[in-house]
């Protein structure tokens, strides 16, 4: 790799780090974020949930096992920038296809290495997520005001730029090799009906939908009601995504129609927290979010302690619930809500991924549970 030129990264208080920069030759503008996952650096670059941020990775070095392109979670990298604290300069799997920085520059994405990422994390957990900036070095107090003039998470609709343009089925023919763990037989039977909403949707989450018996159709998050309803769906799902679940009014009014048809529904992060505003609930930011692949959330019902993939900036409020409407699961780390259900109908949600990509396989089952809720919806109607 060429010799790489000085660069900074810039937060909005005025904190520099400097570094030497990789990837794309641009400026990257967007909330730092930190991610303390030791590997899934691909899954993490591929997640549209992270559009409008630049993700910090805790792990040492980071690019060892290069890029694969089946494992990408989208077709596009959303992500702001990407800072590391070593890029590795050897690529030593066998799968790879390209290096990190290979993928980066070619994907218009800014990154930047050989900085104190323990430091910026430590920051940013004392003083929460903030705006920033990946460039060449330059005139600080210039860059800054670039920076406080780049539009903050608060408010922003970003699902309407990572959602896919139009609805599809989702290919059915793809055999996950996680089939086992979820006890179902791959694509058995007809296939319940299920409209996936996507807001920033990641594969493999539609991949362990069509394992745990579903057909697959996914919808725009910009789809109507009436869009929807006419493929006469018998479930759905809403997927995880980017940005401020307040700033989607028309995708919250979208599932109260959901709720009101009495469907089975699962909402996976940004989906949970659409649940929670149409269930009568609200979110709130959270200091400095949740990304990780090691979140300990347990199950109140069964006391059953679970390690999780997160990553999101807001959360549920639990006083903000209405009676009909119960807190299932709660993260050990901060006592954040980290899972809700209606005790009326078949609708629940997570603040975690379950499809663990990256992380543990631990809630893999929470999928089958999906399905078994569909199957004694569809049998009561009968």
């Amino acid at each position: 790799m060429r010799k790489r030129p000085a660069g900074v990264l810039l937060l909005e208080d005025g904190t520099a780090f400097t570094g030497r920069l990789f990837g794309a030759p641009k400026k990257g503008f967007g909330e730092v974020v930190f991610n303390t996952a030791l590997t899934g650096y691909q899954e993490v670059l591929t997640d549209p949930s992270y559009a409008g941020q630049i993700v910090c990775m805790t792990a040492a070095q980071v690019g060892n096992y290069g890029i694969t392109p089946e494992d990408n979670e989208c077709e596009k990298l959303w992500l702001a920038g990407f800072v590391i604290r070593e890029l590795s300069g050897i690529t030593s799997s066998h799968r790879s296809e390209r290096s990190l920085n290979d993928f980066l520059e070619a994907s218009g994405v800014a990154g930047i290495d050989d900085l104190d990422t323990r430091a910026l994390t430590l920051h940013l957990r004392q003083h929460g997520a903030m705006r920033g900036v990946i460039a060449a070095a330059q005139d600080l107090k210039k860059l800054r005001e670039e920076v406080l003039a780049s539009p903050k998470m608060e408010g922003q609709d970003l699902v309407k730029e990572v959602s896919c343009a139009k609805a599809y089925d989702f290919d059915a023919a793809y055999e996950s090799e996680f089939a086992d763990k979820l006890n179902l037989p791959p694509f058995s039977g007809r296939g319940i009906r299920c409209a996936a909403i996507d807001y920033g949707a990641k594969k493999n989450i539609l991949r362990c939908l069509v394992q745990a018996g579903f057909k697959v159709r996914v919808f725009p998050a910009r789809a109507s009601l009436e869009e929807i309803l006419a493929w006469n769906p018998e479930a759905a799902f809403l997927s995880n995504g980017p940005g401020d679940p307040a700033a989607l009014p028309h995708e919250i009014s979208v599932v109260k129609g959901l709720i009101a048809r009495k469907l089975p529904i699962f909402g996976i992060c940004l989906g949970h927290q659409l649940l929670t505003w149409a269930m009568g609930g609200k979110t709130y930011k959270l200091k400095f979010g949740h990304h990780a692949a090691n979140h300990p959330v347990q199950e109140i019902a069964t006391g059953k302690v679970e390690i999780t993939s997160q990553n999101h900036g807001f959360a549920t409020d639990p006083k903000s619930l209405p009676a009909d409407v119960e807190v299932t699961h709660m993260n050990i780390n901060d006592n954040t809500v980290s899972g809700i259900r209606h005790k009326n109908l078949p609708v629940f949600g997570v603040q975690y991924h379950p499809e663990a990509s990256p992380g543990p396989h631990d809630s893999l089952h929470l999928f089958k549970r999906f399905h078994d809720m569909a199957e004694a919806a569809l049998a009561a109607k009968v």
